[in-house]
């Protein structure tokens, strides 16, 4: 049964469609059979096109197989800007599905007025639109008889959640077969005829600046060079061949002079420079309690997360080709539009001389190198004279010039009465802010912007609102039903490393707090964690997911010599997915992570085996994280360039991930890319505190945490 007109969710279009009205940016079908769906969100591994794809044959009632998803452009896509937040289902989902059930509509009236029946006679199967007497017509004979230059209006009833036949599923992912037979899905390997290769040069240091001038000599002697580009600080070689580029690079750089850079802090003592360095401070949320405890005693605790990588598995890679003044970029970012944005700051351009195309890359996480090596490329491909130029940065730069996430501070301090009950809270961050994407601001937020010799001002960066999700302060605000609480963050307004949007912002450094001073408390009182966490919990859903994932493992096992167990909780951005997980971990000094169990609730789950695939990859990811990544460095400069310095997770040490889907279909999909991080991290603190008996509170876990965290032997 469709929703009632007087539905309020028909009565107002989903936000993206709002902002993208126009059905025709969203769909179009041809004569041919097929329907053709774009949005404005893109597939970065998440399983997205599959998802959408199922949606739009769902309201259509049409075969999956006719269904082709159309890879986001600014030349034809809707602006959803970054994809970003785990709101692609959310967002585009919403507006995808509503803008079908709308077109669905039309071309119903259409044919009903074709054949001459009542419209509420007319049924589609399989794009063919059938009514009484056999008459039939179906949208690929009339897609050239209707419209979709109009704009959405709201009153478009989509299906109800049981008639629909695909949403529900575990379809196979449509992007897998051309990544398993080599078709060019990737930026990485695309290619195009007289394609260039460019590279760009830049310092050790940390904003040092190329003083004087440089000897070209050597790279001109490179077989294959094309050009030496040099704008200021900013200076690039193009080659016929990549290993020609990559020769031309390292003869410049011998000949490169640079000044000193900025100092960087102490990689030893993050806390005290996050806490000392100048700051904008913002009360988040305060909670007053209608009937005030007494506070017997009050329990503080300092938690710190280190600068983490994106540390995709391939470096940045974009393509550039200039006709005349107009520009066309094939990039992996994960918001065309906005980098389009900055790239017409950068070039004095109109954005309508400048298509960016997304392509997929292998590893993104958030604001990586994608925006920046695009920039690169354009700049580059500028003196190529019309020819394409491809541009990769090195494992070493990746590691060392595209954006951080913030290294984080967070101290809690709870007021217990005198049976060990939490009668109030603060909760305050130390942080840089968590976003300094392309797009947003009136000056560009692109590395080579900042290196020109007539430069733009470095981005400090921001947070987002929390009507947005926050930033540094995202998942600050507990979930749990504490009578009073005072949320503070204090963002910096300094920013000697350069830090943007990372998967989950701050959320993963906010729930490892919370979670891991819950624990404490709950060891405090001998009260078994789940147990408490329930009694502080009013939120029904969130009560199934702790309950789900302790039934899922058992909980709690028999305890056992060198094992833990912990759980983790939270509900991303307080509005996200709901999501709990168990960790067991092994060890005494080194730890391992042996199984994850976890169970979410994403509300409807269009996919549920892109699901499970989302909170599987961010667990491992999480684990990563927590184990072994930290961005290091000395005062001058990144040293964690390889992947020797800046280890991730070997495929040995993955844990077994179980995951429980909670199915409500009935109600509006969240997104699930970013669910599982925080509570996997807590969870694995929290289990290391079961194993060990001692707490660590600063990440990564590693083996020389431990050791301080025992202190003197």
């Amino acid at each position: 049964m469709n929703r009632k007109a007087s539905d309020p969710f028909s009565e107002k279009l989903p936000i993206s469609l709002e902002s993208n009205p126009r059905l025709s940016s969203w769909l179009s079908f041809s004569t041919a059979g097929e329907v053709f769906v774009s949005s404005g969100k893109v597939e970065i591994g998440q399983g997205i096109v599959t998802a959408l794809a199922q949606i739009a044959a769902d309201e259509l009632d049409v075969d999956l197989s006719r269904v082709q998803m159309v890879r986001a452009s600014t030349s034809v896509s809707p602006n959803e800007g970054a994809t970003s937040g785990s709101l692609s289902i959310q967002q585009s989902g919403r507006a995808l599905r509503h803008a079908c059930a709308e077109v669905r509509r039309i071309f119903l009236r259409q044919a009903a007025a074709r054949l001459g029946v009542d419209v509420d006679a007319l049924e589609v199967q399989d794009g063919t639109i059938k009514g009484p007497g056999n008459v039939a017509t179906s949208y690929w004979e009339l897609a050239e008889d209707v419209s979709l230059e109009r704009n959405a209006t709201p009153g478009a009833n989509p299906k109800d959640a049981t008639l629909r036949r695909l949403a529900g599923n575990s379809i196979q992912r449509v992007d897998i077969p051309d990544k398993v037979f080599a078709e060019p899905r990737f930026i990485h390997d695309r290619t195009f005829s007289g394609m260039l290769h460019g590279r760009v040069l830049r310092p050790e240091k940390l904003r040092a600046k190329l003083l004087g001038e440089l000897n070209e000599d050597g790279a001109r002697a490179v077989s294959g060079l094309v050009v030496i580009v040099r704008d200021g600080s900013f200076s690039g070689v193009v080659s016929e061949t990549e290993h020609g580029a990559e020769d031309a690079l390292d003869a410049l750089r011998k000949s490169a002079t640079w000044s000193d850079g900025e100092p960087l802090p102490d990689d030893d003592d993050l806390a005290t420079f996050l806490k000392t360095q100048p700051s904008e401070s913002t009360v988040i949320d305060t909670k007053i309690a209608a009937s005030p405890g007494t506070a017997a005693r009050t329990v503080r605790r300092q938690y710190t997360r280190p600068y983490i990588a994106h540390a995709s598995i391939a470096p940045s890679c974009a393509i550039a080709q200039w006709h005349g003044d107009r520009v066309h970029v094939w990039t992996h970012s994960q918001g065309v539009y906005l980098l389009r944005a900055d790239l017409a700051l950068v070039l004095k351009l109109p954005v309508a001389n400048i298509t960016v195309e997304h392509m997929e890359g292998a590893g993104c996480y958030g604001h990586n190198a994608a925006d920046d090596v695009a920039l690169d490329a354009v700049l580059l491909a500028k003196a190529a004279a019309g020819r394409p130029v491809r541009v990769q940065w090195s494992r070493e730069a990746e590691m060392a010039d595209a954006p951080f996430g913030a290294a984080m501070t967070i101290e809690i301090e709870a007021g217990l009465d005198s049976q060990g009950e939490i009668v109030n809270w603060k909760h305050a961050i130390w942080s840089n802010g968590h976003v300094a994407r392309p797009g947003r601001a009136p000056q560009p937020a692109l590395l080579a912007a900042f290196e020109l010799a007539d430069p733009f001002p470095r981005m400090i960066s921001t947070n987002p609102p929390q009507v947005n999700g926050g930033g540094g302060d995202r998942n600050a605000i507990p979930l749990y039903d504490l009578p009073s609480w005072s949320i503070e963050s204090h963002r910096l307004t300094t920013m000697p490393i350069r830090t943007s949007a990372l998967r989950t912002l701050g959320a993963q450094g906010n729930v490892f707090a919370i979670e891991s001073f819950l624990d404490e408390l709950a060891a405090e009182r001998g009260e078994d964690p789940v147990d408490f966490r329930l009694r502080y919990l009013r939120d029904g859903r969130a009560r199934d997911v702790i309950r789900a994932v302790a039934k899922r493992a058992k909980w709690k096992p028999a305890k056992r010599p060198g094992i833990g167990h912990g759980i983790g909780f939270a509900r991303y951005k307080n509005t996200g997915a709901y999501c709990a997980a168990i960790a067991e971990i092994e060890g005494t000094e080194n730890i391992t992570v042996r199984k994850l169990t976890l169970a979410v609730d994403v509300g409807e789950a269009i996919n549920p085996d892109g699901v499970i695939n989302q909170i599987e990859g961010g667990a491992i990811q999480a684990t990563s994280w927590v184990l072994k990544e930290r961005v290091r460095f000395d005062r001058q400069r990144i040293t964690s360039t390889s992947w020797t310095e800046y280890p991730i997770l070997r495929f040995s040490e993955v844990p077994d991930v179980e995951v429980e889907v909670i199915r409500r279909p009935e109600m509006d999909p969240l997104g699930a890319g970013e669910a599982a991080h925080g509570p996997v991290t807590a969870a694995i603190a929290n289990a290391v505190f079961d194993a060990l008996g001692v707490r660590v509170r600063h990440l990564p876990l590693t083996r020389d945490q431990i050791m301080a965290a025992m202190g003197p032997t």
